[in-house]
Order: structure tokens, then C-alpha cells, then sequence
């Protein structure tokens, strides 16, 4: 592919550090994991950042922490109708159920307005995803949050460094979640992290990730339940180079987006591209299209075309209740989401990322032009 949705390229911070993983002979969980949140941490101002072995498994500990808060197996979780299956996925495996709610195809983000007809006895958390890299309405989802005393998980793993009026994504509700893997800003392979600010919550991350281990014992000491989901140093030696040069990343990516949608902008009638408002900061994870006209054949000729282009192309996710057959088995029926059922059938999404240059973000322009033109 000549635009592929991330790379890796392991520069002389990433080889050094790798280098000290094999002169230590210990690649679990080490001083490299530990220094790995602390910068990650010192990047956005988090207290306290827990490194997990996966964006995924940063998600269902950050699910399976509610239980230390008075949440029970069987419990719902309020997700977007329309995110990557690992929000969902994460929520079943924790042992909640995710309560499904309809997305605002503006933002490609949950409709805070749909949010409370959702909630029931046994709500316990909103799970947000800042899809795309653009932060959700967190306003108003906190305001329901804390009208209904709901924790709230921001699933930032397409997010690292957007922000919402001046806040970080991840400052804003209880904990966040990120992923680093190769289609991210910061790469570490595989990897994760959970980010809070609450002391408390940091306690029982570190304990879910571990098998639920009693915090600090040397012990086979249980205390709840938990998994495996340990970083380990040959990812932190990865990691530790992608925080380095964030502000370089994110800069370049930037560059490549607006000089991208310059290029397009007489497109503009035909397809919807996502930009910055005044109140926000896009992290920019992927650039996502839309077909203005609801046209499932037309959106799937044009992920062939860009395909056979070698423009590395997906979809934007859809409805997973009911465009999705893992979750048949939930009852959910075609039309009950309509917004996101809409994006499923006429959303696509590519990379944008730091390693392309000016002139393969003409030759993407270009390639787009051919079709609708």
C-alpha cells in the first residue's frame, strides 16, 4: 500500500531503548513500563496512568473497576451504537451488558440526547468513544452522568492529545482509555493505557491488570477479579520514542489533514469530511469520509477503487447491534439506529499519518477525484 493507516519506524530513542531490554534479559512489565507512564502521564497532565497490554484490555479494566464501586455482573454500560467492536466487545467480557445508543452523524459521536432514554436501574456507566479523534460532547454527558451518579469511561484510544475546551480528552470523566497500536499517534506495537485522576480508581486498575492481585503484595493475595493485561518493555521501548516527538506527530498529521482537505474542498458537495470547531482539538488519528447521499453501492465502490489504488481504506464501524452479526444475538432490529446504520452504509475511513508526504496526499486527492469526477 502506498497509504497504509499508520507505520512504524523504530528510530534511534525506540533502538536504544530496546537495547536495554535485551542487556537487562527481562521483557515483561519493567522500568521501561514504569518510565512509559510517567512520561505519558507528564504529556497530558494525568495523575495517574496504569499501562495495559492492549487499547482493548484498557477498556475492560477500565470496565471491570466499576465492580470496586457497587456495579454487578449483569449490569449496563452505555456505549455508542457506532465505534470499533472493542468498546463493546470490552463491556461483555467485563460481564456488563452494553446498553446501545444512536450516534449524531455531525460528530460520528453518541447523542448525548439520546443518552437518557437509555438509562435504567441498572445503568452504571457511560463508555464514550471520541471517535475519529474528535472529543465527544462531554458537557452534556457529564451533566447526565452526575444527574444519575453514572461513572464515565472516555474510550480515547483514536484521541491522544484532543481536546475539549481546553481539557485533554481523559481530564474530563472518571478514566480514559488509550491504544498504541501502529494505527495510532503513539505506537508501541500492541499496548495501552488507562489515565485518571482518582487515586482510587488507579489502585484497582493496577489490581484488575494483574489477575486482581492485592496491590503492592509479593503474594498469590486476591482481592477482585481480573485479568492478565500487562504491558511489558519491549512495548514501553517502542512507546517511549512516540511520546518524544508527540507535538512533532501531531503537527506533521495536521499538515497532511489540511493540505488534504484543501485539495478536496470542491468535493465538499458529495462527501462529508470532519474539521475542527472553535471548541475543540481533533486529534487527528484517521480521516474519515462520508458520502452526502445515502448510496451503500456507491460507498463500497469507493472503498474498492481506493483499495486498487493501494490507499489502505475501512469503514466507519456502523451500527454494531444491527449492522454486525456478532451482536444478533442481542435483539436489536435494522432501523433501530438509523444514524449510525447511515454511516455504515456510506462511511469510509484512511490514514493520514506522519510518514506520508506532500505528494502522496496529491496522489490521495487525486485518487478521489477520479472517482467522484
Amino acid at each position: 500500500m502506498r497509504v497504509n493507516f499508520g507505520d512504524l519506524r523504530i528510530g534511534k530513542v525506540a533502538q536504544s531503548n530496546l537495547q536495554k531490554v535485551v542487556n537487562s534479559h527481562w521483557a515483561s512489565e519493567g522500568p521501561l513500563v514504569a518510565e512509559f507512564e510517567k512520561q505519558w502521564g507528564e504529556l497530558f497532565d494525568y495523575k495517574h496512568s496504569v499501562s495495559m497490554s492492549s487499547g482493548t484490555d484498557a477498556d475492560i479494566n477500565a470496565c471491570l473497576m466499576l465492580y470496586d464501586f457497587g456495579a454487578q455482573r449483569g449490569d449496563e454500560i452505555i456505549c455508542p451504537a457506532c465505534t470499533f467492536v472493542a468498546t463493546a466487545n470490552a463491556i461483555l467480557a467485563a460481564g456488563f451488558v452494553p446498553k446501545f445508543v444512536d450516534i449524531d452523524r455531525v460528530t460520528l459521536n453518541v447523542d448525548p440526547d439520546k443518552i437518557e432514554d437509555a438509562i435504567t436501574s441498572k445503568t452504571r456507566a457511560i463508555m464514550v468513544t471520541h471517535t475519529m479523534g474528535k472529543p465527544c460532547d462531554m458537557d452534556a454527558i457529564m451533566q447526565i452522568a452526575n444527574s444519575n451518579n453514572l461513572f464515565v469511561i472516555e474510550d480515547s484510544c483514536e484521541a491522544h492529545g484532543a481536546m475539549y475546551k481546553n481539557k485533554y480528552v481523559g481530564k474530563i470523566g472518571h478514566v480514559a482509555t488509550f491504544s498504541f497500536y501502529t494505527a495510532h499517534i503513539v505506537v508501541a506495537g500492541e499496548g495501552g493505557m488507562c489515565s485518571t485522576d482518582r487515586e482510587d480508581i488507579a489502585g484497582v486498575l493496577r489490581s484488575t491488570r494483574s489477575h486482581g492481585r492485592k496491590a503492592g503484595s509479593a503474594f498469590f493475595d486476591f482481592d477482585r477479579h481480573g485479568i492478565n493485561s500487562k504491558m511489558n518493555d519491549l512495548e514501553a521501548a517502542l512507546g517511549l520514542e512516540g511520546v518524544k516527538c508527540f507535538w512533532e506527530t501531531i503537527d506533521k498529521r495536521n499538515q497532511n489533514k489540511e493540505l488534504l482537505f484543501s485539495l478536496i474542498r470542491d468535493l465538499s458537495d458529495v462527501v462529508k469530511f470532519w474539521e475542527d470547531e472553535p471548541h475543540e482539538r481533533i486529534s487527528p488519528h484517521a480521516l474519515p469520509l462520508m458520502l452526502l447521499k445515502d448510496d451503500k453501492k456507491k460507498c463500497g465502490d469507493l472503498y474498492k477503487f481506493l483499495e486498487d489504488n493501494s490507499i489502505q481504506c475501512k469503514t466507519l464501524f456502523g451500527s454494531l447491534p444491527t449492522q454486525h452479526k456478532v451482536y444478533e444475538h442481542m435483539g436489536y432490529r435494522l432501523g433501530d439506529f438509523p444514524e449510525a446504520e447511515y454511516v455504515g452504509r456510506n462511511g469510509v475511513h484512511f490514514g493520514i499519518h506522519q510518514y506520508l508526504n506532500a505528494d502522496d496526499v496529491h496522489y490521495i486527492s487525486d485518487i478521489l477525484h477520479k472517482f467522484f469526477k
